[in-house]
């Protein structure tokens, strides 16, 4: 029996190692089976990427097949496209009734589209800004579609362009030469010009934008021509306008030259130089209409008054219009009954404040004779001297035009015209005008504290607990607050005089300053902006950034490099300033966007330069750098 059943477990233990075995050799050949399935697959996925699928009769295309299947193709409907964007969903079924339709021509003509988050390299060849966006290529040229987005309008204008003798038509935008450039503009009533760079990625954004707008505008009557310079070709051109920056945009009249302030897209572009075509002051020929601009308004009025449109001093007047027509409201009259109103007589410009900035310290009006030897400047500084009372409110609609002279001392309260609060912002505006007219050296205005409650928080008085608190914004962007106590004309004039003696120490938002900045990228904060960027015996390159800018990080191990690259030069400093946390205590020193860098030179520290290619790289900077370098020591070619 104990033989029988040894035997037993000997036999069960040969069955247990022979299944075993078995298990181990099926897992290894499944294992073995699984990776050359994974292999097949991985093979198929790279078959995948420059196969050309079929959607429902639209041709899927991406960064890898793209230029494989446009060799040889005469016309392509392309849809450049984001899986996400609701217009592009719902365009999904006309755009396969599209694809049907064209494959029915004779020949088919193929339609694809293509995911533009994925294929980037393609989308960013075509310059893909919005979705969906709509080319036919033609020969490999890509050619804009701009119409409704219905089968009926898309399938016409690819059979069009699939045409043997199509050809794109001339661009409405003319190009201008050193051959034709004078010509043009000196004979032109009205015309925006360009002034481009081929590699300015800026330039290659507006081109689509501006060729659209100059379409529209020469179908105007009259038409508005818009025009471009190669700035990097017809460089003298560009030198003579003073062109530092792509793209630039300057309006001529006549070949007079005035800056172009307007938007850059299309419709902006269009509706701006239209305006500017009109003219610049608008007739008035009603008393009352006058009454009701000085009775309600908000800025001063400026009439001309003439005999007629052929009087010498009413051209006079139109060109010194034009040339500030982005500042002001310009009107004229012909009228006896309005010049009676203002007090004025014909050959007179009238400026008039509104009613509610009147006061006993200055005169209601200002009038300018007009006589043929006074200049258009003359003109200008007439408007620019009188456009603002006394004590005027700033706001931020009216900031930039008229409250940039420095210094300005602000006096901030809640500011309100309305009839219900016109007493109370009168009252604190009375103590205020007390103390300006004894300064008309600087320029006074009360501003409402909702609209300037950063600028409070930068002269530390957002907290102050006062009903009316008081700032000065003085030159090179040095900031000046008053201390918090119960506000009156005397308090306030012993401010100013505090000021005007020198007494007082400037507000500057500033990190800590570093305690070891030996590194060869100098840190520079608010507190030691003017010791290291304005050191007149150094020359100073720096960046002004911010920590979450993507651009500024990329650009930091170049910036590192260039640093050590001349950190042997002592009169040479590299620098950078964290522009989100300090204040920049000089108005030459304007930062718009991350990175600004500026490079300032020893002998000229209130002119600095600014970088404004897009090569950010250690050569790049460098050749910028010795360009414009007054101190460097070292032998270029040795650095």
């Amino acid at each position: 029996m104990k033989k029988a059943a040894l035997l037993l477990i000997v036999l069960l233990g040969v069955a247990h190692f022979t299944t075993v075995s078995r298990c181990e050799e099926d897992v290894a050949e499944e294992k073995e089976e699984t990776e050359e399935d994974s292999d097949d697959e991985d093979e198929d996925d790279d078959d995948d990427d420059t196969e050309v699928k079929d959607e429902n009769g639209v041709l899927v295309l991406n960064d890898k097949n793209f230029e494989t299947f446009m060799e040889g193709k005469d016309t392509v409907l392309i849809e450049f496209y984001a899986p996400w964007c609701g217009h592009c969903k719902q365009f999904v079924p006309e755009y396969e009734k599209i694809a049907q339709a064209l494959k029915e021509n004779d020949p088919p003509i193929p339609v694809v589209k293509v995911d533009a988050t994925v294929a980037t390299e393609v989308a960013g060849r075509f310059e893909v800004q919005g979705y969906p966006t709509i080319k036919i290529l033609k020969n490999g040229e890509p050619v804009d579609y701009d119409g409704d987005r219905t089968e009926k309008a898309i399938v016409a204008r690819v059979k069009e362009v699939s045409q043997p003798d199509w050809k794109p038509p001339p661009e409405a935008t003319l190009v201008l030469t050193k051959d034709n450039f004078d010509e043009t503009v000196n004979n032109a009533d009205i015309i925006l010009v360009e002034f481009y760079a081929p590699w300015c990625g800026h330039c290659k954004r507006l081109a689509p934008e501006y060729e659209k707008a100059a379409k529209q505008l020469n179908e105007r009557t009259p038409p508005i021509p818009l025009a471009k310079v190669d700035a990097t070709v017809e460089s003298d051109i560009a030198s003579r306008f003073e062109v530092t920056g792509y793209p630039t945009l300057k309006i001529f009249r006549k070949g007079k030259i005035f800056e172009y302030n307007g938007p850059r897209e299309t419709f902006g572009i269009v509706d701006y130089m239209k305006e500017q075509a009109g003219p610049p002051s608008k007739q008035v020929q009603a008393v009352k209409q006058v009454q009701e601009f000085t009775k309600d308004g908000d800025d001063a009025v400026i009439v001309g008054l003439f005999s007629s449109e052929q009087d010498a001093a009413f051209e006079i007047y139109n060109e010194a219009c034009n040339i500030l027509r982005e500042d002001f409201s310009f009107r004229h009259s012909f009228s006896s009954d309005v010049a009676k109103l203002l007090k004025g007589s014909p050959g007179q410009i009238v400026i008039v404040q509104p009613e509610k900035f009147r006061s006993k310290h200055e005169p209601a009006s200002h009038t300018l004779t007009v006589k043929d030897s006074t200049s258009v400047s003359e003109v200008q500084e007439f408007f620019k001297k009188h456009m603002i009372p006394l004590v005027g409110h700033r706001k931020p609609s009216n900031d930039a035009k008229r409250y940039t002279k420095r210094p300005l001392v602000v006096v901030y309260y809640g500011v309100d015209f309305s009839f219900d609060y016109r007493k109370a912002t009168q009252f604190w505006r009375s103590k205020v005008l007390e103390v300006a007219k004894d300064f008309p050296e600087y320029t006074f205005a009360i501003a409402d504290e909702e609209d300037y409650a950063e600028e409070l928080k930068s002269l530390g008085l957002s907290d102050s607990g006062e009903e009316v608190n008081v700032g000065i914004l003085a030159d090179e962007g040095k900031k000046f607050a008053m201390e918090p106590e119960e506000f009156d004309s005397e308090v306030l004039r012993d401010f100013v005089m505090a000021f005007k003696k020198g007494k007082l120490k400037p507000i500057i938002k500033s990190q800590p300053v570093p305690k070891n900045n030996k590194g060869p990228v100098k840190v520079v904060v608010g507190k030691t902006f003017d010791d290291i960027v304005m050191d007149t015996q150094k020359d100073v390159l720096i960046e002004f950034y911010a920590p979450w800018c993507g651009h500024c990080k990329k650009m930091e191990p170049d910036y590192l490099a260039l640093g050590k690259k001349y950190k042997g030069e002592k009169n040479l400093v590299i620098a950078k300033m964290d522009s989100t946390a300090n204040d920049v205590p000089n108005n030459s020193y304007k930062v718009e966007g991350f990175p600004t860098i500026y490079f300032a030179p020893s002998n000229s520290k209130n002119s600095p330069v600014k970088f404004e290619g897009g090569d950010r790289t250690v050569d790049g900077l460098s050749k910028f750098l010795e360009k414009h370098a007054t101190k460097l020591s070292q032998n270029r070619d040795e650095l």
